[in-house]
């Protein structure tokens, strides 16, 4: 069987879903660069920036929270159609938008579109994947996002440059592209999220929905392309067969079954934490923190595009080494270099100028510190979130650790501000160092090693612990 898996499809198949993880970080990123502009324009305080970065990852907190019904309802194909078309408004709108209300409601539409596609995209990758590759797949996704970043601190970065220049004959066109130069930040993702939706419609539905769905003759043919072979279909057929079987009942009882119970809480615990260790914090107001400490407007902005192409390189790297040093590995020496890069990064705001250190100092390690975020914990997350549910309550159980990783981004995007300036840039930086250590014991104690192993399998695990759960309190 492992010989005959059809590589170069499956790979089709997940870089289609993975466009969805471009929109995701592009949306996501795009906000580093419009925060000074927005706030001048519209003369927010520090609550009011909090709200324009937070109000879009409020959108997501209701995009995943629906989500995972939505899916496993219509299926993960068309779902991921409504994320583009999500994506496709609120570009269009934040570039026309007429006022500081319209712009925030069509960021929350962008959000919703974030939510959606957070759950979505992995999960579909996840299920067209080979057990062997999953890791690598669904990491994948993690580097689309990172493209998405990228795309998003370069489009900023060149926007920003050529409307020193730039003059445009039509009113319209100077206003978007020079005098508010935020909003052709945000209208450049029309064109991605325009081929994210033309494309989905080349792939074909998850089959392992399909089987649940009773629609098993089409699933057996897309499981036959996948591992062009009729005896591998079957025999994947069969295995969601007896997997939904183990896990009978509704949705939501299902849930509560003490092993599938266990694995939702330590989903929703390392989704959550995740976010208090400053990733986003990071990726949010990275320019503003560059400012603070002294670079202009246009360098802090070329220094976010360093931070998201070490990002990018970084999770590229994640992808290949995933699936041969294992999850765990991989978040225990990166977490651990995220501890040291923090502590770094507070001692400059602390006692950098007494200590006479450059700025070099700074950006080295917000760079180490973006390098083993996204070698460890931005990598592993969503490959963890995608693997450990049972495929009948994917979807939802997704939703709900989606729904906690929004909640704790949400807090992080609105707070940031006011923690830089009362906690301090060097006490907030110590905050989210003392928040890697419970991340790093979840992980430890918790959480077992998924590498190699089929989502079937990883499911008997879940359903093993609940039984001698049971067992231990009778």
């Amino acid at each position: 069987m492992k010989s005959q898996a059809n590589a170069g499809y499956v790979a089709f198949l997940s870089l289609v879903a993975a466009i969805g993880g471009i929109l995701f970080g592009y949306d996501t990123a795009v906000i580093s660069g419009t925060i000074s502009g927005v706030a001048a324009q519209f003369s927010l305080d520090a609550m009011q920036q909090g709200w324009f970065v937070g109000c879009a990852l409020v959108g997501s907190i209701a995009g995943v929270a629906f989500a995972g019904v939505l899916s496993d309802r219509f299926g993960r194909k068309l779902t991921m159609s409504l994320s583009s078309v999500l994506f496709t408004v609120s570009a269009v709108g934040c570039a026309v938008c007429g006022s500081f209300t319209e712009l925030v409601v069509y960021r929350i539409i962008g959000g919703v579109g974030i939510g959606v596609v957070s759950i979505v995209s992995p999960m579909y990758i996840s299920e067209v994947a080979v057990a062997r590759w999953r890791g690598a797949l669904v990491s994948l996704y993690q580097l689309a996002i990172t493209v998405g970043f990228l795309m998003a601190y370069l489009v900023n970065f060149q926007i920003l440059k050529s409307a020193e220049t730039a003059v445009h004959t039509s009113a319209f066109m100077q206003k978007i592209w020079v005098t508010e130069l935020w909003r052709g930040m945000f209208g450049a993702e029309t064109l991605p999220a325009f081929l994210f939706f033309v494309v989905i419609f080349f792939i074909p539905e998850s089959p392992r929905w399909l089987v649940l769905r009773g629609a098993e003759s089409r699933a057996r043919r897309v499981l036959e392309r996948i591992y062009r072979s009729a005896e591998a279909a079957e025999g994947e057929i069969s295995s969601v067969r007896s997997a939904a079987a183990l896990a009978s009942g509704a949705e939501w009882r299902v849930l509560f079954e003490p092993g599938i119970r266990m694995a939702v809480v330590i989903g929703v615990c390392i989704a959550i934490l995740g976010q208090f260790m400053g990733v986003n914090a990071v990726l949010y107001y990275g320019p503003t923190i560059f400012e603070n400490a002294g670079l202009s407007s246009g360098d802090s902005l070329f220094s976010q595009v360093l931070v998201g192409m070490v990002n990018m390189l970084t999770s590229a790297l994640a992808l290949v080494i995933i699936d041969r040093v294992g999850r765990k590995q991989l978040v225990y020496w990166g977490v651990s270099g995220m501890i040291v890069s923090l502590l770094c990064i507070a001692f400059y705001f602390h006692s950098g100028e007494a200590s006479g250190l450059s700025n070099l100092f700074l950006l080295v390690f917000f760079l180490a510190y973006i390098f083993c975020c996204a070698v460890s914990i931005c990598a592993v997350v969503w490959v963890l979130l995608s693997e450990m549910y049972p495929t009948r309550v994917r979807g939802l159980a997704m939703s709900i650790a989606g729904l906690s990783l929004w909640i704790g981004t949400y807090l992080i995007g609105q707070l940031t501000p006011w923690m830089l300036e009362h906690l301090t840039p060097a006490g907030t930086f110590l905050l989210f160092a003392g928040m890697c250590v419970p991340y790093m014991l979840i992980m430890w104690r918790a959480v077992p090693e998924t590498t190699g192993k089929s989502l079937e399998e990883i499911e008997r695990y879940w359903l093993h612990e609940g039984k001698q759960a049971n067992q231990k309190n009778r």
